[in-house]
């Protein structure tokens, strides 16, 4: 009674802790979207705030390069554009005196054309004052598009200056490391201290939150797989049992390829395969690397 009530318990408990070997449609290896952070600009790495295994959200400022030299440009930059903006002229109070005049022969012309009226002055001396509001209204019109022209002048030798200031601002930005998305650091390539150029890498990161799954499946499986379709996912657990997880069909290969050696297929038989990838969300247990068996629907 006892063997036999031993052999039931048995038979109960092994389909939990039976492998899905034999049921698995395919086989891959989790990956996640890595993104490797670069320098932006050159110079001793002032400030380094990254750690491996640091979660760091999007649009924080980690790090600081020396950019004293940038400084230094910017402001001789901004004393050349103030030492040309002092040459140009003051055109008000030039014109200013010119419009008075001939604000003072105007007043002097209504007087004469009373005299005139009144046969107290001769049309010749109000010709005179004609003649002479005609002259000083071209002066003005004169010293007005000369001080135009200094004025343009001067303002188009600050627009290249300028120009090298925004350059310089934005040179000054990109000394900031500015660590561009949710996520966890996987590798720290450099140490504060250090001096780095453009473009040399200075970390990686990468959103662990979800991973892919990559996996491959034959032509006759392809039927059986199409983005947004939900699909279960077995990873190893201690006895020989099995985790499932639930995961959603991202993408799909549009082109066949040659088996890679590392990954198996349904029928060992097929050559030819398709890449697909499949998104789990991640508790913290899902690892880059570790490897998972997919089970499709059966249709």
């Amino acid at each position: 009674m006892r063997s036999a009530f031993t052999a039931i318990i048995l038979a109960a408990l092994l389909p939990s802790c039976r492998s899905y070997d034999d049921h698995a449609d395919a086989y891959g290896n989790f990956e996640a979207v890595e993104t490797v952070v670069s320098a932006e600009g050159t110079g001793k790495l002032l400030s380094f705030m990254v750690e491996e295994g640091m979660t760091l959200p999007a649009d924080t400022i980690v790090g600081w390069i020396d950019s004293t030299q940038l400084h230094l440009k910017r402001s001789q930059l901004k004393a050349n554009i103030k030492a040309v903006l002092s040459k140009i002229p003051e055109k008000d109070p030039q014109l200013e005196v010119i419009r008075e005049q001939i604000a003072v022969q105007k007043r002097e012309r209504q007087r004469f054309e009373n005299l005139v009226k009144a046969n107290a002055a001769t049309p010749k001396q109000l010709d005179d004052i004609n003649y002479q509001i005609g002259i000083l209204e071209k002066q003005y019109r004169s010293l007005a598009s000369t001080l135009n022209t200094q004025v343009s002048g001067y303002s188009s030798e600050t627009r290249p200056l300028e120009e090298q200031v925004l350059q310089v601002n934005d040179q000054l930005r990109q000394s900031r490391v500015t660590n561009p998305v949710n996520g966890t650091v996987l590798i720290k390539y450099v140490e504060k201290g250090e001096v780095v150029n453009y473009g040399k890498p200075l970390y990686k990161i990468a959103d662990l939150s979800a991973l892919n799954l990559r996996a491959y499946i034959g032509e006759e499986q392809l039927g059986q797989v199409k983005v947004g379709q939900q699909v279960t996912v077995l990873t190893d657990l201690p006895g020989g049992k099995y985790r499932e997880w639930t995961g959603t069909v991202t993408w799909v290969s549009a082109e066949a390829e040659f088996t890679p050696k590392v990954i198996q297929t349904k029928e060992e038989r097929t050559n030819l395969v398709y890449a697909i990838k499949v998104r789990v969300k991640n508790d913290g247990s899902l690892k880059i690397g570790m490897p998972a068996e997919l089970k499709l629907a059966k249709q």
